[in-house]
């Protein structure tokens, strides 16, 4: 596991590594270039956790994930309060890692 000061440089490192789309969340599914996967087809590779200095709105979590298909990628999504909305899979898949 890599440690890093910023989620900049966390994302430059991760992208460097081979991480190089962008996933985002829908409700049930993470989305990628029009492709959706559902909690059963990725993996979270590794995960980092950055809190904001002054301002709780600033946590965010940054996943590197494997789909099951050798796509690897990016998820950046809030933490706590913030965070988007997800089904139940998908939060116990995300929760399970950001410890």
């Amino acid at each position: 596991m890599y440690v890093y000061e910023t989620m900049t440089e966390a994302m430059a490192d991760l992208r460097k590594r081979g991480f190089f789309v962008d996933f985002n969340l829908e409700e049930n599914c993470l989305v990628c270039h029009n492709e959706k996967f559902e909690h059963q087809d990725f993996d979270i590779v590794e995960v980092y956790r950055f809190e904001g200095d002054t301002d709780p709105a600033d946590e965010a979590v940054v996943y590197a994930i494997e789909s099951k298909t050798g796509l690897k990628g990016i998820l950046v999504n809030a933490y706590g309060m913030y965070a988007d909305a997800m089904s139940n899979e998908i939060i116990q898949k995300l929760s399970f890692h950001k410890n």
